[in-house]
C-alpha cells in the first residue's frame, strides 16, 4: 500500500513538471483550489471519481495513487507546534493576537458555541492595493451551538 506521504509527493511532482497551479487541478475536479491543495497535501480525501479525474489531469497511471487519495487522512499532529515557515506562523500568529477578540464577537453575534471545521469553506483571493497586492482569505463554517441536557 503506498504512503499518504508518498502519494503527496507523486502529485506534487507532476503539478511542478506539468506547471500546473491548484486552479487547474481544482478546475479538473470541479472543486476550490483551497480543497484541492489540501487533498494533494494529504488532508483531506477524495471520492473515487475525484481520485481518477486528479490522477488523469496529472497525467499519473497508477492505482495506488488514487486509492491512497481516497483514504481518511489522519488530521492533526501528534504533538502541537507552531510552523517555523513565515507564511504558515502568520496564520498561527492571528489567533494568538486577535482569538479573544475573535471568539467575543462571534458569542456576541452567535451566542455560546463554535464555528465548524467540518461544514466549512475556505477560499485566497488576491486584492489590487496601491501600497502592494493583499491577501484576503475567508473562513466560513456552520455554527454550531453548545447542547444543554
Amino acid at each position: 500500500m503506498l504512503s499518504r506521504a508518498d502519494a503527496t509527493a507523486r502529485l506534487t511532482e507532476a503539478k511542478h513538471e506539468q506547471g500546473l497551479d491548484f486552479v487547474d487541478l481544482a478546475d479538473a475536479i470541479d472543486r476550490d483550489e483551497v480543497w484541492t491543495a489540501s487533498l494533494v497535501f494529504g488532508d483531506v480525501s477524495a471520492s473515487e471519481t475525484e481520485a481518477r479525474e486528479l490522477c488523469a489531469r496529472l497525467g499519473i497511471e497508477d492505482e495506488a495513487v488514487v486509492d491512497a487519495l481516497q483514504r481518511e487522512p489522519y488530521k492533526g499532529d501528534e504533538e502541537a507546534t507552531i510552523p517555523s515557515d513565515p507564511m504558515l506562523y502568520r496564520l498561527y500568529e492571528i489567533p494568538q493576537v486577535y482569538g479573544d477578540a475573535i471568539k467575543a464577537c462571534v458569542h456576541e453575534e452567535f451566542g455560546d458555541g463554535i464555528m465548524s471545521a467540518i461544514d466549512f469553506e475556505c477560499h485566497v483571493d488576491r486584492i489590487d492595493h496601491d501600497d502592494g497586492d493583499r491577501v484576503r482569505i475567508t473562513y466560513e463554517g456552520k455554527f454550531l451551538p453548545y447542547k444543554k441536557w
